[in-house]
């Protein structure tokens, strides 16, 4: 609803990165209740996604195609498998893609209210 009003590609950039975020959370979940699943294979973003998006905020054409650009989970082709069974999860690796992905979308949060912060100054005129 307030997207036109933020066309700014950090503002979008922002957005999709939280989405990514949002995703990626799910697929840890998913991952670590796979944990003992034989045969699971971890779960994740898939990696085009950011090269996508680096190419569309370098391009400038981010404000314009943001609605074409979603993240997608995929199995992740680098996790290799350690147990006998075929699972690629590694509850150790899990749980430290859990903190760092926490801390991401908390900053991601951060920035995008910074923003909302901005335009209620500005039609409110005092800061609330």
């Amino acid at each position: 609803m307030i997207d036109p009003l933020f066309p700014a590609g950090n503002y979008q950039m922002a957005l999709k990165l939280l989405d990514a975020a949002a995703l990626r959370q799910e697929a840890i979940a998913a991952n670590i209740a796979n944990a003992d699943t034989p045969g699971y294979r971890r779960l994740d973003i898939a990696p085009d996604f950011a090269e996508q998006l680096k190419a569309r905020v370098t391009s400038g054409e981010l404000s314009r195609t943001a609605d074409s650009l979603q993240p997608r989970l995929t199995e992740d082709v680098h996790a290799r498998t350690v147990r006998p069974d075929g699972n690629t999860v590694e509850i150790e690796h899990e749980l430290l893609v859990m903190n760092r992905n926490a801390v991401e979308y908390q900053y991601l949060t951060e920035l995008v209210s910074r923003n909302i912060k901005q335009l209620k100054l500005a039609i409110s005129g005092r800061n609330l």
